[in-house]
């Protein structure tokens, strides 16, 4: 006899089990019986599907315990082909609990909506929503990691506790091993006394540090958390996600939207051939044409839009929209929503803003208007990557520095790349899980992560 053998591989390669006596896990999903027989549903996460377990009522005579919801349970029988279906079953011989779960199980058989559900973050990975939601997120991180690798990146690890904020907007989470204290006079005084001995933040971005590693190793990236402490309660933000950061020498904003487009498209056709059976379960419950959305993007070219333009089609559009637009203006997401949604109805590169909309370490353009810098807006969720070309005049860059009040000392290094041996160079920053969003047709970012962390949210 095969013992605990994955759901998901009897299920992959039935031929290779049926006849066979064989030993399976998982948690009971569905049950039903008659007189003589009872049905059972399991899963092990190992796949989407669940495996239907066959109960002869006269051969398994213990108590109807096992048949209750989310029960874990151990089962040895026959494997056979379904009566009625091409999937494999089990013809059980022995059941054993292993876990038992109550009828006070918060998560029963009829729908929950997904606001229930986040109420219950250590429960509702084992729906089926979340069942696929947490199976295309490893499938679309092992996508990005093999894109990075067969185009010759190095995967670099940048730290989390930082001295700086990258984007210098006042938005990081300050890290300290102690309290509010009266005993310090001032915030100096209170950082000296502190475990760094300065002022500590979780990162926001892993950027600066990639842009070192770049200017050592060519091509690089990073793929790790990062932490914004934005006043932002929306279905979009979070306070802690994930991000792609690449940073490549040698290249200028050109290279960079090229290397973006070919790495997106890669990762969606990773997806669709890897994870059908999930792709077609959100197709089917949360977004209709989620296959034939996911095929166009790999099979169409990206629009490339001047922001110049871009504000122009707006102003044109003659649409009421609810924040005014024009040129110096950021995009807002209603904004960025209309030109990706109804103008082009494909993925929207908006190219040279405005310098004083962008981060200080963007480079300017010719014009001393505009930086190098582009942000890449997606169909239903609008801007999905930031982009840009990194400015290396060591002049110009110390002057965005001081401009902006931010504190000379804590990018010394940073701008001591510009000084030795300084190089053309370009990166990005992808959110996984607004790029999940839009793969899954998922509405709100929190039912991508396991455990959100969202203003005023924090469940553990």
């Amino acid at each position: 006899m095969q013992s605990n053998i994955d759901i998901g591989k009897v299920l992959l390669n039935p031929k290779k089990f049926v006849g066979k006596d064989i030993e399976v896990c998982g948690w009971v999903k569905t049950s039903r019986e008659s007189k003589n027989i009872a049905f059972i549903e399991i899963n092990d996460g190992s796949s989407l599907k669940h495996l239907q377990i066959v109960i002869d009522k006269s051969l398994i005579t213990q108590n109807t315990k096992f048949m209750q919801l989310c029960t874990a349970l151990r089962i040895v029988g026959s494997c056979v082909m379904g009566q009625n279906s091409n999937l494999p079953e089990i013809n059980a011989k022995n059941i054993e609990v292993l876990g038992e779960c109550p009828l006070d199980y918060p998560i029963q058989k009829k729908p929950h909506s997904l606001e229930f559900l986040r109420e219950h973050p250590h429960l509702r990975m084992r729906t089926n929503t979340f069942n696929a939601m947490f199976r295309l997120r490893s499938i679309l991180s092992e996508a990005i990691h093999k894109y990075f690798w067969e185009n010759d990146f190095l995967y670099v690890h940048t730290p989390i506790i930082v001295g700086t904020d990258c984007e210098g907007a006042g938005s990081s989470f300050y890290v300290t091993t102690h309290g509010y204290s009266h005993g310090c006079n001032t915030e100096q005084e209170y950082c000296q006394s502190d475990f760094f001995g300065t002022s500590a933040y979780l990162t926001v971005s892993g950027q600066l540090e990639g842009e070192a590693y770049a200017l050592a190793l060519g091509k690089v990236y990073t793929f790790g958390p990062t932490f914004r402490a934005e006043n932002s309660n929306t279905t979009r933000h979070v306070a802690e996600f994930w991000m792609i950061e690449p940073e490549v020498a040698f290249a200028d904003i050109e290279d960079i939207m090229e290397i973006c487009t070919q790495m997106v498209k890669y990762i969606v056709q990773f997806v669709l051939d890897k994870a059908k059976s999930e792709i077609e379960f959100f197709e089917k419950f949360y977004e209709k044409g989620l296959v034939a959305k996911l095929q166009s993007v790999v099979q169409n070219e990206f629009i490339r839009l001047d922001y110049k333009d871009a504000v122009k089609i707006l102003l044109d559009s003659k649409k009421n929209f609810e924040y005014p637009i024009k040129w110096g203006l950021d995009l807002q997401t209603e904004h960025e929503k209309f030109l990706a949604d109804q103008v082009y109805k494909k993925p929207v590169f908006i190219v040279n803003y405005p310098k004083d909309l962008k981060a200080f370490y963007m480079k300017q353009n010719e014009d001393n208007l505009t930086v190098a810098a582009t942000d890449l807006l997606f169909p239903g969720i609008g801007e999905i990557i930031g982009c840009s070309e990194r400015e290396t005049d060591f002049a110009k860059l110390l002057n965005a520095v001081e401009s902006r009040n931010m504190k000379l000392a804590d990018y010394k290094n940073y701008l001591e790349l510009r000084k030795f041996g300084s190089a053309p160079h370009s990166g990005f920053g992808l959110g996984l899980e607004r790029m999940l969003m839009y793969i899954s047709g998922i509405s709100n970012i929190r039912d991508t992560q396991g455990y959100p962390r969202a203003k005023f949210e924090l469940r553990v």
